[in-house]
Formats: C-alpha cells, structure tokens, sequence
C-alpha cells in the first residue's frame, strides 16, 4: 500500500516510536489520526503534522480500557468509514523477574502491551474489512516478540503473545486484501525506560539511570523504526525485525535455536552477576 493520500491511525503517538511513524507517514503524504494516554503531547504531534499535511484528530485513548478505546473507535468511525492504515504502538516497559512480578503487574502490562493492541483490532479492523478496499495493520512487538531477554518476562510475554497474534492475523487478513506486518524493534532510544516499572531491586533509580544510558549510548533512534514501519506498509512485510540485534536475533532463531538459548542464558546470567 502507497501510503500517500490514505488515512493512518497510530496509537502512542505522543513520542518515540508512535510520534516518528507519524511523522514519517505524514512525510510519505498520509492523513493522520493520532491518540496518546497523554493529551498534551498527543497535540504537539498533531501540530507537527499539520506542518507537513493534514492531522484529522489528535486524542487523549488509554489502549489498555476496552469501553474508551469502543467508544473512540464509534466517534473515529462517525467521521470517516474505516481507517486505510493501522499502528498499533502504544506500549509500556516491566522489568524484573517472575518471582517479583506481582499479579496488579502482569494485568498492567498484559492489558496495555497485548490487549491494547487486541483492542486496536478488534475496533478498527472489522470496518476495514466491510469497507472492502483492503489496508494495512502494523502492530508492534520486538526483539523480545521471538528473543528471551534477561529479567524481562512480563515484557517477553507480552510481545511474544503480539508476536503471535499478528502471525495469525496476516493469515486471516489475506482474503480481504489487508496486509499485517509484525514490527520487532530491537535497543532504541526513547523514553520507554524512563517510564518503565522495575520490581524486585532495591535501587531501582540506579538500575534505571545505567539501563538508560546503555540506550542512550547505542543511539539507534526511533525514526529508523518509523521508516521500517513505512517501508513495512509498502512492501507488505510480515515480520519486520528492526536494527541489527533484532536481524542477529531474527536468523540466529531461525538457523539455530541452542545458540540463540546460549546467548540468552549467559546474558541473563551477567545481568544478574
């Protein structure tokens, strides 16, 4: 799908990722319908965009609250007929492993992080498919979507279950001309750890400042996701592993799954040395 002239809705909008793809879509000639839990930077992105193109709406959505994202998706649909693209992108961070991770944390990154993209799909999709002209779903995963990553397990959970989910709904989608592609964004530089929940250390500020700096010095940036994002959406990718440790990770799942173990378990390993 050329994007240019289509209607692009993105959820989490408001930065990182969410905010680059749409302006990487408004630069590739889209309409926008922009969301974010936050209202104020929701705006700003639309702001942005009006500079480049059109933004139809900007909105404060928590993905997370299946009654506001119905209700949403009702009012988005009162004004056009279905959107021709969908992002779903709005995600938080949990670190920390199982056995400090209480049940209030697995529904808070479960709800956000896989059901706020269920609810993405389950509210717009089905007016994609009466519309009957196809379109395009990217959702967002990651490298931890097919990875083990070291003290992660409710993040790897959740986007090992959007990995899947997405997997399954390409298939689906195939007869209604609908593409779906599986985003899987490996080390990148945003806000995430900023806003993330760390369980289970004592310094969790400290471990915070050092993860974070990690990031910051690999400074692979969110505006090469959003362009693997478009490019996703042109040429109808299905699973889109994005920076080089998410290719590593992608092939070396593929080609050998005892060494990709390997690697997981003495990285895990470090970390908790």
């Amino acid at each position: 799908m050329n994007p240019s002239g289509k209607i692009a809705l993105v959820t989490g909008a408001g930065s990182g990722i969410g905010k680059e793809t749409v302006l990487a879509l408004a630069h590739a000639g889209a309409k926008l319908i922009v969301c974010d839990i936050n209202e104020d930077t929701a705006k700003q992105t639309a702001d942005e965009v009006n500079a480049i193109t059109e933004c139809l709406r900007a909105d404060k959505v928590d993905v997370s609250d299946r009654e506001g994202m119905r209700a949403y998706a009702d009012s988005v649909h009162a004004d056009i007929p279905a959107v021709d693209i969908l992002i779903n992108n709005a995600g938080v961070g949990l670190a920390g492993e199982f056995l400090a991770t209480s049940l209030e944390d697995w529904d808070w990154i479960i709800n956000i992080n896989l059901m706020g993209v269920v609810h993405g799909c389950h509210f717009f999709l089905p007016k994609m498919v009466e519309r009957g002209q196809g379109g395009h779903v990217c959702n967002v995963s990651s490298l931890l979507g097919y990875w083990i990553g070291p003290e992660v397990i409710g993040y790897t959970t959740a986007k090992h279950g959007v990995f899947g989910l997405t997997e399954c709904l390409r298939q689906e989608m195939r007869p209604h001309n609908i593409g779906v592609s599986t985003i899987c964004p490996g080390i990148i530089n945003t806000n995430i750890i900023a806003t993330s929940r760390i369980v289970g250390k004592d310094d969790t500020e400290d471990m915070r400042s050092k993860v974070d700096a990690q990031y910051v010095k690999r400074n692979y940036g969110p505006d090469k996701v959003a362009k693997g994002i478009v490019k996703a959406i042109k040429k109808n990718r299905g699973v889109s592993p994005i920076s080089p440790e998410s290719w590593a990770m992608y092939y070396l799942n593929r080609l050998c799954v005892p060494l990709s173990r390997y690697i997981a378990r003495t990285t895990t390993d470090s970390m908790q040395r």
